[in-house]
């Protein structure tokens, strides 16, 4: 007979109500607290999701042609076979499909993969400054992804392996963010335990060496290598097409997937990970669950996207600030909130200077860095999680 061990919220009781005898109020609050936080999870959940739909609508209608908002609308009812009962510019099914759609649903699986994958580490190494950027996981991806397009197109192209060309850049940046993950995660537990000193200068030590090899590559590369390593550095979804998608969906849905399943072991991770192994949470199995997810996820979002920082980092905290501490809470609205501001930072940077468009990867970190500094003057840096 197997038994169910369920873990019971940690209530913080006033011994002056106690002594008092409002043995009822404290039983109140025991089970209102937890149905408030549900209540706001949910809302938030909903409110999310309509600011998700609304950001893809608005972004798909405005570019360098602009596109009335019914008549997205239309194109989207239409391949379901429902016929919008309203007037609506029938000519702008094919733009949208062809260009504006597959780059909103790129952007959205990509701010997606990237909060869930912050909140992921920063569950893992129970610290808040924990992000694949910071830890050197977006630049192994870089690089990898750099060698691939320098050195490895040419010996793929040499070779009867043509199938493989589209998968190149996907497989090289997996290989180095689980590197890069893997290293950083390895020297940071030296000590015996995680240390977090330790874990953020072996992170700034392999974005230097990702960056040293990254300019090394720079410096060998011809004309058409470095047009697509600027690419990388700067950031765009402007190569969204539905090929890519076709190539950097599935393992970006794998890893939200995968990452999402490991909430619930993350809230017991937080009491320590001698108290989760009681728990029967399998330590060592959480810890490869999240370095593989996060590499899987990341390294192919940077494969087709560039370097895109601050929304694994920052995205994770705002959702906090609302729903509380609980992974089930902020990983599954993380992923939504990290949905619609890429989408709209993507909307921002091809619109703000048209017909000029600016590099998302320096909006993000332009928007994301005042709002992280603002974090840590209001919670004094030890009291952002």
């Amino acid at each position: 007979m197997s038994s169910t061990l369920r873990v019971l919220p940690v209530v913080s009781v006033d011994s002056s109500r106690v002594a008092d005898g409002n043995v009822f109020e404290i039983a109140d609050d025991a089970l209102v607290r937890p149905l408030r936080a549900h209540s706001r999870r949910k809302g938030a959940l909903l409110l999310l999701s309509g600011a998700l739909f609304a950001a893809i609508i608005v972004s798909a209608a405005r570019g360098a042609v602009a596109i009335p908002l019914v008549s997205v609308l239309a194109a989207i009812l239409e391949p379901l076979g429902i016929i919008a009962p309203w007037q609506y510019d029938a000519d702008a099914g094919p733009l949208l499909w062809a260009i504006r759609f597959p780059r909103v649903i790129f952007g959205a699986l990509v701010g997606a993969t990237l909060a869930t994958s912050g909140a992921a580490l920063q569950g893992l190494f129970r610290n808040p400054l924990a992000d694949p950027g910071v830890i050197g996981v977006s630049s192994g991806a870089a690089l990898a992804t750099a060698t691939a397009i320098v050195l490895g197109g040419k010996l793929l192209e040499q070779s009867s392996a043509a199938f493989w060309i589209p998968w190149m850049m996907p497989i090289a940046a997996f290989l180095g963010a689980i590197t890069a993950a893997a290293v950083v995660f390895s020297v940071s537990r030296l000590a015996g335990g995680m240390s977090v000193a330790t874990m953020l200068l072996a992170g700034i030590a392999v974005n230097a060496l990702a960056a040293a090899g990254t300019g090394l590559l720079t410096s060998v590369a011809n004309d058409s290598q470095l047009r697509a390593l600027s690419f990388w550095t700067l950031g765009s979804l402007g190569g969204a097409t539905w090929q890519v998608l076709a190539i950097a969906a599935l393992p970006m849905t794998v890893a939200i997937v995968l990452l999402q399943r490991s909430a619930r072991s993350l809230d017991l991770l937080l009491l320590g990970e001698r108290e989760a192994a009681h728990l029967g949470v399998r330590t060592a199995r959480l810890r490869l669950l999240i370095i593989v997810g996060v590499a899987l996820g990341v390294g192919s979002a940077v494969a087709f996207s560039g370097m895109i920082g601050f929304v694994g980092l920052i995205v994770p905290h705002l959702v906090r600030l609302v729903v509380g501490p609980s992974h089930r809470g902020v990983m599954p609205l993380g992923a939504l909130l990290g949905a619609t501001l890429l989408i709209l930072t993507d909307l921002g940077s091809r619109t703000m200077v048209a017909p000029v468009e600016l590099p998302i990867g320096a909006v993000t970190a332009a928007i994301g860095a005042p709002i992280f500094l603002w974090l840590v003057l209001r919670h004094r840096v030890g009291a952002i999680a």
